[in-house]
């Protein structure tokens, strides 16, 4: 089993944007965070592959909030329904307890 990686989420995309750039090769940018190249390969492969997955599940799906959001509308939207129902049971059970409204006379 591999140990963890020592370096940040954020100096890791760094480095991939570096190289991406053409500022750095995967050797000088291995080099300089003291890993090996295979670590600098692999890094820069995750990032392209989640920036993939990222463009394409903004075109097709909906963001984790917006499935979190849809959710709660529909257990609102059937918990309205529910209440809705139970409106008239509330009212016919109000009128047997307080005798016939004043208004409805």
């Amino acid at each position: 089993m591999a140990k963890p990686s020592a370096v940040a989420a954020e100096e890791k995309a760094r480095i991939v944007l570096s190289v991406l750039a053409g500022e750095l090769t995967v050797a000088e940018a291995a080099r300089r965070a003291k890993v090996s190249e295979q670590s600098v390969g692999n890094w820069k492969r995750q990032f392209l592959e989640a920036g993939r997955a990222g463009l394409t599940a903004g075109k097709s799906g909906s963001s984790t909030r917006e499935q979190q959001l849809e959710a709660e509308i529909a257990d609102l939207t059937q918990a309205l329904g529910q209440a809705h129902l139970a409106t008239p049971v509330w009212k016919k059970s109000a009128q047997g307890r307080l005798g016939p409204s004043r208004t409805s006379r």
